[in-house]
């Protein structure tokens, strides 16, 4: 199983409209898929109550207090982590990870918040060692703005690799609305995943063949 930790300090970045999006991405591929939810707000937890009965399963995990039990036989686990959380906390679901995503947003507290939470991780073992790599997402991106062109500069100078920009979209919003991902409905939204969501899916699969080959 492949465990992918979303996650970032700062409130209202993005984190569950990544999480549920790319659970949803391995549930369609036919991957047996779980969402844990580790926000006290339980935004994830409230879109898998609203998903269809014939969308592609995604199992739902309350993790907001510890790490519970999961169904054996996981191919992927999305954990979805709340700004906030205690250290102690946080480094129980590091540990349980396999990589670390964390969405930004063109905003100067977002950039602010961001770059003291890496420093902060970056001290963390897993990270320190390089066993554990962090994908940088910069979120809600509008091309030819100021904002967007402050976040190039930042992405460009946080040390690790970005791995793809989200345009802001208001597909995004609409599906969740409806407990869907823009996976679920491949062809209508054929242009945002191949050009925002190809290279973080392909970067999560390449995590994953290089444990299987390590």
């Amino acid at each position: 199983m492949l465990s992918v930790l979303v996650a970032n300090p700062k409130g209202g970045c993005g984190k569950s409209t990544l999480a549920t999006n790319l659970a949803a991405a391995f549930a369609n591929s036919g991957m047996k898929t779980a969402l844990a939810d580790v926000d006290p707000q339980k935004s994830s937890l409230t879109w898998l109550k609203l998903r269809p009965q014939d969308a592609a399963k995604i199992e739902g995990l309350n993790w907001l207090k510890n790490e519970g039990e999961m169904t054996k036989g996981l191919h992927r686990l999305v954990i979805d982590v709340g700004a906030g959380i205690p250290k102690q906390h946080f480094d129980v679901l590091l540990k349980a990870a396999d990589l670390v995503v964390m969405p930004v947003l063109p905003s100067i507290f977002d950039e602010t918040t961001t770059g003291e939470f890496l420093q902060k991780v970056e001290t963390l073992k897993p990270i320190s060692k390089g066993t554990k790599p962090i994908a940088i997402v910069g979120n809600r991106m509008r091309a030819n703005t100021r904002a967007a062109g402050r976040l190039e500069a930042f992405l460009d100078d946080v040390g690790h690799q970005v791995v793809t920009r989200l345009s802001d979209r208001s597909a995004y919003s609409e599906m969740a609305s409806q407990g869907l991902s823009v996976f679920d409905r491949p062809g209508a939204h054929k242009s945002i995943i191949e050009s925002d969501w190809m290279p973080l899916i392909q970067f999560v699969e390449s995590q994953d063949w290089a444990y299987a080959v390590g």
